[in-house]
């Protein structure tokens, strides 16, 4: 077995190799604090027929038995399904961990983190990435560099610490969760007490810098190790319905698809597309070209034409510059017999959401084997039904997209909801039903939540508002920030930056990446938009 250290802050990490999962493709044993994660990586040497995207799944195993615990249940002692705290932090993992691997891969690639030791009173979420990281380098799984994660609270004089509590962060001013590589920022989570931008880029700086720490940690201990590099499946490339695309597409075309709306944009999108079915209706027939692989290729130089109109031309999709915001409405009390309605549309997305009030007692309990026991009384629950996309699928409860985009809006108004301590005992859920949705609906569910609960008489500290910002890039260095994205420019675009906040600070943030990382300077511009982006919503 070997090991190694590193020092973050008085406590040391671990890295350990060689004694547990010996059939895994990688594995790491982490220890941090009286945290013990166990992490593996596994890649399938064949692939599943028809698959055209990377297959990665992450997975976070919180035991009851790694705090010494035993669940709550009377008939049934084992763990269950994954709670929704699991989910999140399975989805952590995911974030950063997808831009490192190759572009075009579509091998199976499966991270297991399991939690075999915990005090219960701190996530492992950060952790867990770190140990993933270590655990593909070390299974030479093709990873293009060390990726970690810190968790950072602040301190009422305003200083920052690494790794706080469940109660520090609860109860601080703010708990921030940053990856990224010894190079650049890419994933961000946070919430907090209505702090500045300025503040906010500070704990980013400061978590930085502890990241690049371990990152380091990863590269050195790899490097003691002789890795056998495994060799990847990518996906097999069109050459001939590249090249009929590219001899039929035309500038021209694709600037004619353009709309104010899904509906409008899709119209346009799917005529040109029929267009160029038919042109090519003969080879389709005789199979020298495929319906799909031309399609694949059409959306591909589509949204390559749509980022540079974006660059050189500031001009979308939908006609507006990179800085403007869709039309926006709201309306309160539509449902006169619930506690609190308020309906909240900007272009195309469209939520409802209703907020009910109970008693002390009414509290959410929850028994997490990661955390334990404990009762919650504010909470936020997103739904997203298919119809809101226009599509006809079955109903199959909730799923991690709507676990993750309720917690975001969750976290946004957590910072501004009133305390017992405040005067206000009382337990309040709300629930975002989106009935239409163009991008950012779980913005749309954070403004539509400010508008129930100020609906229902809850005495929140000051509205709050979100936005989706994004970000086009080219080769050169040139790049553009765009305010309001629609689903489109998420897609086709390199961030998916939200941003909520009161006027007076943020209360919400949540990045993601298609790019190796983000350069600060950039990412402070981008603040600076958004709160400008938000200001704009609040004062409609």
């Amino acid at each position: 077995m070997k090991e190694f250290s590193v020092n973050l802050e008085g406590e040391n990490f671990v890295f350990q190799t060689g004694k547990l999962a010996q059939m895994a493709d990688g594995a790491c044993l982490a220890t941090y604090r009286d945290e013990v994660i166990l992490a593996t990586v596994g890649m399938a040497t064949s692939v599943r027929e028809g698959m055209d995207f990377f297959p990665l799944m992450c997975e976070f195993q919180p035991k009851y038995y790694a705090s010494g615990k035993v669940k709550g249940s009377r008939f049934n002692k084992r763990e269950g399904r994954p709670s929704d705290s699991a989910v999140l932090n399975s989805r952590l993992i995911d974030r950063p961990l997808r831009p490192m691997f190759p572009k075009g891969m579509v091998n199976d690639v499966q991270v297991i983190t399991t939690v075999l030791q915990t005090e219960a009173t701190r996530s492992a979420g950060t952790m867990a990435i770190t140990a993933a990281s270590m655990a593909i380098l070390l299974s030479g799984i093709p990873f293009e560099a060390p990726v970690a994660a810190v968790r950072v609270g602040m301190k009422e004089d305003g200083t920052f610490f690494l790794d706080p509590t469940y109660e520090e962060a609860e109860n601080g001013l703010l708990d921030l969760v940053v990856a990224g590589s010894a190079d650049a920022i890419m994933m961000v989570e946070a919430g907090a007490s209505q702090i500045s931008d300025e503040k906010m880029v500070a704990a980013l700086e400061y978590a930085h810098g502890h990241i690049k720490t371990l990152c380091k940690a990863q590269a050195e201990f790899a490097a003691q190790h002789e890795i056998t590099p495994l060799k990847p499946i990518f996906a097999a490339k069109d050459e001939k319905a590249e090249e009929a695309v590219n001899k039929f597409v035309t500038d021209a075309m694709l600037d004619e698809i353009r709309g104010v709306g899904k509906k409008a944009l899709h119209a346009k999108v799917h005529e040109a597309e029929d267009k160029l079915l038919a042109h090519y209706k003969e080879e389709i027939e005789n199979g020298e070209l495929t319906k799909g692989g031309l399609l694949d290729f059409f959306n591909k130089a589509w949204s390559k034409r749509m980022r540079k109109n974006i660059l050189e031309k500031d001009i979308r999709a939908d006609g507006r510059k990179s800085d403007d915001v869709r039309a926006l409405s709201s309306e309160v009390g539509i449902l006169p017999r619930v506690h609190g309605t308020g309906l909240f549309q900007r272009g195309n997305t469209q939520v409802l959401s209703a907020v009910t009030i109970g008693g002390p007692g009414d509290g959410q309990i929850i028994d997490d084997p990661d955390r334990g026991e404990f009762t919650q009384m504010y909470i936020h629950h997103y739904n997203f039904p298919p119809f809101s996309v226009g599509d006809v699928k079955p109903l199959r409860g909730t799923n991690r997209r709507e676990i993750g985009h309720g917690a975001l809006a969750e976290r946004a108004l957590r910072y501004v909801m009133p305390t017992k301590e405040e005067g206000f005992p009382y337990f309040v859920r709300v629930v975002s039903e989106v009935l239409a949705c163009n991008g950012s609906s779980s913005m749309g569910s954070a403004c539509g939540s400010t508008l129930a609960l100020m609906d229902a008489g809850v005495p929140i500290k000051a509205p709050v508002s979100g936005v989706a910002m994004g970000l086009v890039t080219d080769e050169s260095g040139n790049y553009k920030i765009l305010a309001d994205i629609q689903a489109a420019e998420d897609f086709c675009g390199d961030m998916d930056l939200k941003v909520c906040g009161t006027e007076k600070g943020i209360t919400a943030l949540q990045m993601d990446i298609k790019l190796k990382g983000l350069k600060m300077d950039l990412l402070v511009e981008a603040l600076g938009k958004a709160r400008i982006a938000r200001n704009t919503i609040l004062k409609s």
